[in-house]
């Protein structure tokens, strides 16, 4: 299902809207501004009077009023199994192979039994024999280095890593506010 990418009146990407929920916001004139060619339409039933059908049309990406820097856009995104395997895109860091997300763990740098706790900075991608070889050692200790340092992704990379289907305009924007460094702007 497509949905519309939703900002705070500054340009922050705030959450994800349904079509539905957009043409709601554009009803009660909360849409400050939007952006994207591609444009969403849902229509209504037809007027009794003039024949006319209601239609209303809603951008890909939209604005909401009063919509400002919420604190959570100062948290730190939730990091999930599915969110890491994108972030370190499908890579182990310890042989750098490719997998499918199937063959694929999560490895604590630090592992769980000495405190190591779940969040993005202690977490990276590895497979199955890796993981196991590496045990609940650091990766100093198991002599396995890592070919990439984990990092927090901002909030237009996690936006991305959710993995919905973005459209192009929408990629395009949250593509915009992705750091120069970030592994997402890498080739596979």
């Amino acid at each position: 299902m497509t949905s519309v990418l939703a900002l705070d009146a500054a340009g922050t990407p705030d959450r994800w809207l349904t079509v539905e929920e957009a043409v709601l916001y554009r009803t009660k004139d909360l849409i400050v501004w939007s952006l994207g060619d591609e444009m969403f339409t849902l229509r209504g039933g037809v007027n009794a009077r003039s024949g006319n059908r209601s239609e209303m049309t809603v951008a890909p990406i939209v604005a909401i009023r009063g919509s400002t820097y919420s604190s959570r856009m100062f948290r730190t995104p939730q990091v999930s199994r599915a969110d890491l395997f994108r972030r370190d895109r499908m890579m182990c860091a310890y042989c750098g192979q490719v997998h499918r997300e199937t063959d694929l763990t999560v490895d604590h740098i630090v592992p769980e039994s000495r405190g190591g706790a779940w969040t993005w900075m202690n977490l990276v991608t590895a497979d199955r024999a890796c993981n196991n070889r590496k045990d609940s050692r650091t990766p100093e200790e198991a002599r396995m280095p890592l070919l990439y340092l984990p990092y927090v992704p901002n909030r237009h990379e996690f936006f991305i890593l959710r993995g919905r289907r973005i459209l192009a305009d929408q990629m395009r924007f949250l593509l915009g506010g992705v750091p120069k460094h970030s592994r997402l702007l890498e080739p596979q």
